[in-house]
């Protein structure tokens, strides 16, 4: 990845940059008083690549997946880092908390991180990833930010947003789960930045998603996934079912999607006879059934979601309500 500020020639993160990290976000769990450190150099250009080595993209190359995690920690470090302080700050109280993720939001807002060159579809992928996380995050610390910040950074989100939109327009064809996200991120983008553009986009995503959805509940594209159709069914429905809690809607195709795919947990044979492939389970409930039980008419899960419920592209801790959310439980 391309760096600008410390690292106009382009190489790579320091090492000692990267194992700061364990060591804050260890500060932050046990609630210590450790002080806020400086923000990492802005990533502007990434250059991640694909890990699939077949047709159907479920068989995963371990040294090219090693590759690309490599490639796109120091985005996905900083992202960490801000969604755990953005948690702690709704949970806690505490202004560092807020301050921090703040900080560190608009260090990178000003350069226009993540603006540069994409140099692969995986590329994209993260780039989308990292701003719904951001706009997410950025959601619960919002009403601690200056004028400035909030100038700042909501720019660049507005940035970031037209170009996840620029890019998703002009590569029409598959609408999978990809595209999903991408929705998530331009509404979320939307959502805290008032952008009415951004929301309407969003919602057209989320329309375009609850029409493929057979009357079974399966996604045709993410059934072609072969062994992974299961794993993809649950993951297309993340982005979708927060869009749902962001838009205050219901609808009938979602609830047949998050049935389809949480009943493939525990019994796989109706995925597995529509994929045409064993499936590879997950080891728990989607962490994502927090965000719906709160939201859906009649919650899907009888007991309390996982309590390590983590995932920084849906904006941290998601036991904890995101602000933009509209629960009705």
């Amino acid at each position: 990845m391309k760096r600008q500020g410390l690292h106009p020639d382009g190489h790579a993160v320091r090492p000692r940059r990267s194992l700061l990290l364990p060591m804050l976000l260890l500060a932050i769990a046990s609630r210590s008083a450790m002080a806020c450190e400086a923000p990492p150099p802005p990533v502007r250009d990434i250059d991640a690549n694909r890990y699939y080595t077949d047709a159907r993209s479920s068989v995963i190359d371990p040294v090219l997946k090693t590759r690309n995690e490599a490639a796109v920690r120091p985005v996905n470090d900083f992202l960490e880092v801000v969604a755990r302080r953005a948690s702690a700050w709704q949970r806690r109280g505490d202004v560092a908390d807020a301050h921090c993720a703040l900080n560190w939001l608009e260090a990178w807002a000003r350069p226009g991180a993540m603006l540069g060159t994409m140099t692969t579809p995986q590329s994209y992928y993260t780039r989308k990833w990292t701003l719904g996380g951001m706009a997410l995050s950025y959601a619960r610390v919002r009403d601690a930010a200056t004028p400035a910040q909030r100038q700042a950074i909501e720019g660049w989100f507005g940035r970031l947003a037209d170009a996840t939109i620029a890019h998703s327009d002009a590569h029409k064809g598959v609408r999978n789960n990809h595209y999903y996200w991408e929705g998530l991120a331009v509404t979320a983008a939307g959502a805290v930045t008032g952008e009415q553009r951004y929301l309407a986009w969003g919602r057209k995503v989320f329309g375009d998603a609850m029409r493929q959805v057979q009357p079974d509940g399966s996604l045709p594209l993410e059934l072609a996934r072969a062994g992974k159709a299961l794993h993809y069914h649950l993951y297309a429905a993340a982005p979708l079912v927060m869009m749902a809690s962001i838009f205050d809607v219901q609808h009938p195709a979602l609830e047949r999607l998050v049935r389809y795919a949480v009943d493939g947990i525990a019994d796989p044979a109706r995925i597995e006879r529509a994929a045409g492939a064993p499936q590879e389970l997950p080891a728990r409930i989607p962490g994502w059934i927090a965000i719906y039980d709160r939201h859906a008419p009649r919650p899907l899960s009888v007991g309390p979601p996982p309590g390590d419920n983590w995932d920084a592209r849906m904006g941290g801790d998601r036991n904890l309500a995101n602000p933009l959310e509209h629960p009705v439980r």
